[in-house]
This record gives C-alpha cells, sequence and structure tokens, in this order.
C-alpha cells in the first residue's frame, strides 16, 4: 500500500508494511564471521572447530540439559522445548534457511539458551564453534 503525503511542495512516497522487513539478512557464515572478530580479541583464539562445538552442543554443563535436550542430536530434524514441549524448527542451516540469518534473534537465542544450557553467556569461543559445528551438518 502506498500513501503520498505533500509537504513544501514535494511528494513523498511511504510503502507501508516496508518496516516490518529485516533490515539486513546476513548468512550464517557472515555471523560467524561476526563472532570471530569478538573471538579475535581473546587471548590465545586459534580459531573455531566443529568438533569441539559438536561435544560441547551434546555434553551436559553442570546442570541437566545440553544444546541436543531440546534441539536434538540430529540438528537438521525439528527439535522439542524439554519442559514446555513446545516445538523447535531445526537448527542446522542445512535444513532450515532462516537460521542464523538475523543477528538480533542469534544474540537473543544464545544469551536464552546458554543461560538455560550453562547458567551463564556463552564465550564467542563457544558460540563459533557450536555455530562452526552447525554449519557442518548436512541435511
Amino acid at each position: 500500500m502506498f500513501r503520498i503525503f505533500h509537504a513544501s511542495g514535494m511528494a513523498l512516497v511511504v510503502v507501508a508494511g516496508l518496516a516490518a522487513q529485516p533490515a539486513f539478512a546476513e548468512t550464517p557464515s557472515e555471523i560467524l564471521a561476526s563472532i570471530q572478530q569478538e573471538a579475535a580479541g581473546t587471548p590465545g583464539f586459534q580459531g573455531f572447530s566443529a568438533a569441539r562445538g559438536e561435544s560441547f552442543f551434546k555434553a551436559k554443563h553442570g546442570g541437566e540439559w545440553s544444546c541436543a535436550s531440546c534441539h536434538t542430536e540430529n540438528t537438521a530434524v525439528q527439535g522439542k522445548h524439554a519442559k514446555t514441549g513446545k516445538v523447535i524448527q531445526p537448527l542446522a542451516p542445512s535444513a532450515n534457511a532462516e537460521r542464523f540469518t538475523d543477528p538480533g534473534k542469534v544474540a537473543k537465542w544464545f544469551k536464552r539458551n546458554c543461560n538455560d544450557v550453562l547458567d551463564r553467556v556463552c564465550t564467542p569461543q563457544e558460540k563459533g564453534d557450536v555455530l562452526a559445528y552447525l554449519l557442518s551438518v548436512k541435511k
């Protein structure tokens, strides 16, 4: 829907609903690069490891949950929240093209899920390792 407003003799066209579209969609690789920039400032950082990410994803970290508790060990399939039973769409980008394309959602869900599983915020190393693992998962 278009609306035309006149201000000082100039016509302004406003497209309704445009603000509802995501401003910047990124690729999972761009999200990983962003996490890598964050991690690069930490002492001893030497890159991400899909193998380390897989171990982290499947392990319980002192509590009763792991990432796989809700997202399943096969991240290319649908999961289910361990407490609420809510269906969770596949986490692997190969099975769900929308995953890891919105930096705001990535930050929100890493923060929430890390607090649930670890009772703390994930480090950039942990986030990068997990994303490297998820990018390695084939459908």
